[in-house]
């Protein structure tokens, strides 16, 4: 059920794309959430640069969503570079980005 959730979710994405619709940081974040609920860390990694390249603003959220697909991959050195990168940005963070990139250096670890 969660594969074809990720399924229409970017489907969805790729809809509001192709009509210009203009999208921002809670279209990719919902989408990139759904890659974390089932592995796809490459799906997340990939919108997470679609958001660079398209200009839009990463947030908090988009962050944890994206840390948290590595981490659900297992992807430690990512998760930390994601992590890196947010601290850099200057971001309002809670515990769960620290959390996740803590859990994927524990996945990668065993």
């Amino acid at each position: 059920a969660r594969k074809r959730a990720l399924g229409i979710a970017l489907l969805s994405l790729s809809w509001l794309e192709m009509n210009r619709q203009e999208l921002n940081s809670y279209h990719y974040s919902a989408v990139i959430d759904a890659c974390a609920k089932t592995s796809a860390w490459t799906n997340a990694l990939q919108l997470f640069s679609a958001m660079l390249q398209g200009k839009v603003q990463l947030d908090t959220t988009t962050f944890n969503a994206a840390i948290s697909a590595c981490e659900k991959g297992g992807e430690r050195e990512k998760a930390l570079q994601l992590l890196r990168v947010m601290l850099q940005a200057s971001l309002e963070f809670d515990a769960i980005p620290f959390n996740a990139a803590i859990s994927a250096c524990e996945r990668n670890s065993e």
